[in-house]
C-alpha cells in the first residue's frame, strides 16, 4: 500500500480572498461538489470574519451548512476570533481553522496584540470550543513562521516559543504557514525540526504560498521531514489581504503530480481535478489560475509512474 497524504484544499476561503467579484453562493458549492469528486476530502470551504473586511466570506455559514450534506467531505472554517468561534461552531464546521502571527509585529499591526498576547485570547477560544456539546478539531495556524513582509526575518526561537505556547493552550493541531511565501528549502526543514523538538506531533501541516516560486520545493522538504499534510488551492489562487506581499498558495494540481509520481497515495483524481479547474474558470479574473501541469497537461508518464509506485 503506498502511504497517505492529505491535501486540504484551500480555494474556496484563501483562494478567493484577494478575488476582487464576489463568487455567489451556489457557484462556491458547485466547485467544493467538484473537488469532493476528483477526490478531495479536506477543502476549507469559508472564514467566519467582517464580512465588511473580507466580502466574498460573507455567506460563510451557508457554505458550510450545505457542504456538511456532502458525506464523507471533512468541513473547515476559519475563525479569527470569539465572535467568529461561535458563529463557526452554530455552522457547524468540523474543523476550525485559527490564526496566529508568530511575527509579534505582524500581530500587533493585525490584530493589535502582541503573539503571546494574541495565544492568551486563542486560548479563550479553545476552551469555550472545548464547553460545547459537539467536538470540532481545532487546527491553529503559526502564520509567518518563515518571515514576515512587516518584520522581516521571524527568529526561529520565536517560532517554537509560539507553538510550545499554542500546544499548552490546547490546540489539537499545529500548522506552520508560510504566509507571505518567503520560505525556501533548508529553512523549511530546519523550521519542521525545532518545531517538531518542541510539540512533537502535534505538529501536523504546512500552508505554504508561492511567492517566490519555492513553493513546491517548499513542501518536498516537508515531506522529507515527515510532514503528512498539505494545504493547497486549486490554480494557485489566494493571499492574504491581511499581510502585504502575499501572493497565490502553492497549486494542488501541480503537488498531486509531485506526490502521485513519487508514489504517495493523495487520493485526488488529477484528469478530474483538471476538469473542475477548467469549469471554474470562467467565475474567476481572466488569468488568475497558475500551474504547470494545466499548461503542459499530464504527461503520458503520469499513470505508469503512480501505478509503477504502487505494485
Amino acid at each position: 500500500m503506498r502511504e497517505k497524504v492529505t491535501i486540504t484544499e484551500v480555494g474556496p476561503r484563501d483562494g478567493l480572498q484577494l478575488v476582487p467579484d464576489l463568487m455567489p453562493t451556489d457557484v462556491k458549492l458547485e466547485w467544493i461538489r467538484g473537488l469532493f469528486q476528483a477526490g478531495l476530502r479536506d477543502i476549507e470551504v469559508g472564514s467566519f470574519v467582517s464580512p465588511r473586511l473580507v466580502p466574498q466570506m460573507a455567506d460563510s455559514a451557508e457554505v458550510v451548512r450545505q457542504s456538511l450534506l456532502i458525506d464523507g467531505l471533512t468541513v473547515y472554517g476559519l475563525a479569527a476570533n470569539m465572535k467568529g468561534a461561535m458563529a463557526a461552531y452554530e455552522a457547524g464546521v468540523q474543523v476550525m481553522v485559527i490564526p496566529l502571527s508568530v511575527s509579534d509585529r505582524h500581530s500587533r499591526a493585525n490584530v493589535n496584540k502582541g503573539t503571546l498576547e494574541h495565544i492568551e485570547a486563542i486560548r479563550d477560544m479553545i476552551e469555550w470550543v472545548r464547553q460545547q456539546a459537539r467536538p470540532v478539531r481545532l487546527d491553529v495556524v503559526a502564520a509567518s513562521a518563515f518571515g514576515c513582509s512587516v518584520a522581516g526575518v521571524v527568529p526561529l526561537d520565536d517560532v517554537v516559543r509560539a507553538t510550545r505556547a499554542l500546544d499548552a493552550a490546547g490546540a489539537d493541531r499545529i500548522v506552520l504557514a508560510d504566509t507571505v511565501g518567503y520560505a525556501y528549502p533548508s529553512l523549511v526543514r530546519d523550521t519542521v525540526r525545532a518545531v517538531q523538538d518542541a510539540v512533537g506531533t502535534r505538529l501536523s501541516k504546512l500552508h505554504l504560498h508561492d511567492t517566490m516560486g519555492l513553493g513546491t520545493a517548499n513542501a518536498l522538504a516537508g515531506l522529507q521531514e515527515g510532514i503528512r499534510h498539505f494545504d493547497a488551492c486549486m490554480g494557485g489562487l489566494g493571499g492574504c489581504p491581511f499581510a502585504p506581499g502575499a501572493s497565490g498558495n502553492i497549486v494542488t494540481e501541480d503537488l498531486v503530480f509531485m506526490l502521485e509520481s513519487m508514489g504517495y497515495d493523495t487520493g485526488v483524481d488529477l484528469p478530474a481535478l483538471l476538469a473542475v479547474r477548467e469549469r471554474m474558470q470562467s467565475h474567476l479574473p481572466p488569468g488568475a489560475l497558475r500551474g504547470g501541469v494545466a499548461a503542459a497537461g499530464v504527461p503520458a508518464t503520469y499513470q505508469a509512474r503512480a501505478a509503477s509506485a504502487a505494485a
